[in-house]
């Protein structure tokens, strides 16, 4: 069973509640009702009710299968808008909050804000940009973090690391050239994502061009004042650098090139870029070269799950990423 069948398993254990604000796109709807359908996830269709009702009907789908919440409904719309002012962390006040909430995107965020669902998925007809900025404004950021990033898991053929031919890597989507307290925010967030999503004892490696100081040089630096950063911030999690990629995941390399003891050399799980030119070509390359299927980019950083697919991502990928923000969403409530 691969990593996807695991989580798929994983996710009908506990379906969750995932809001669709671009639910009358023809591939978001569908992957919204296989998922549903299958029993993984409980399908939010937020829009215009009759809209997407008429929708449903002429492609074929059991209406049964969908929640479908209607964005012109006042009484419920006022509800939410009550429960959201009233949380002291809001940064919007009810008029502007209503004006938001036109646009189905900021409706389902709301309804994730006061825990009326535990996922939002878009990205389809919304850019990353849209998706990030109703974010951060209507979810909010978690204590600590600086950064919204994002993670990917590789299931690597042939690669035998210390959870099998998984890795997680990041950023390798989202932030373009972190300074040192972006990556230390990267960095953690990344290790709470794994924890969330696979279960596993997050062992993070920050890599670079230098392992413990081999190399010299404002790159290095950053690294190394970011490894400060996250240890001090999080000091119960295993993060450790700076590496080079071989000694953060080969066990023999690692007793090479680090002298002292580590919990992360030689057996890390999630390993840190130290800005995207790295992370987009290396995970590049080991798509290409290693063959290896990834999942992602997850974006991580906002209080609760929040999901940007592309825009051009055929249902299947959509489906699989679902499963995936809806897997996370029950981790974070453990």
């Amino acid at each position: 069973m691969n990593i996807l069948e695991q989580l798929y398993e994983k996710a009908k254990q506990n379906p969750q509640r995932v809001a669709f604000p671009e639910a009358a796109n023809e591939k978001m709807m569908q992957a919204a009702y296989e998922t549903g359908k299958d029993g993984y996830i409980i399908p939010v269709l937020v829009g215009d009710a009759a809209e997407l009702k008429k929708l449903a009907a002429k492609r074929g789908y059991d209406e049964s299968v969908f929640t479908i919440v209607d964005i012109n409904d006042e009484p419920y719309k006022n509800e939410l808008i009550e429960k959201y002012v009233a949380k002291p962390e809001t940064l919007l006040k009810a008029k502007a909050l209503g004006r938001r909430m036109a646009d189905p995107l900021y409706y389902a965020m709301v309804m994730e804000a006061v825990d009326e669902a535990d996922v939002t998925f878009a990205g389809i007809d919304n850019t990353t940009g849209d998706v990030l900025l109703a974010g951060q404004m209507i979810i909010g950021m978690k204590p600590g973090i600086s950064t919204i990033s994002s993670i990917g898991l590789c299931d690597i053929p042939g690669y035998e690391g210390s959870e099998g031919s998984l890795l997680a890597v990041g950023d390798s989507a989202v932030c373009t050239n972190p300074d040192a307290e972006q990556l230390a925010s990267i960095a953690v967030s990344a290790c709470d994502t794994v924890s969330d999503l696979l279960d596993w004892e997050p062992r993070c490696a920050m890599v670079c061009y230098s392992t413990l100081g081999s190399g010299t040089g404002e790159l290095i630096d950053k690294v190394t004042e970011a490894l400060r950063i996250a240890q001090e911030a999080r000091p119960e999690l295993a993060i450790d650098g700076e590496f080079q990629l071989d000694a953060a995941i080969v066990p023999e390399v690692a007793r090479k090139k680090v002298g002292r003891e580590s919990k992360v050399a030689g057996k890390a799980n999630v390993v840190i870029w130290p800005d995207l030119n790295v992370g987009n070509v290396a995970v590049k390359l080991i798509q290409q070269f290693g063959h290896a299927n990834a999942y992602g980019p997850m974006l991580q950083g906002f209080n609760k799950v929040v999901c940007d697919c592309s825009r051009g991502a055929p249902v299947s990928e959509i489906k699989g990423n679902v499963v995936i923000s809806a897997v996370r969403a029950a981790g974070q409530k453990k």
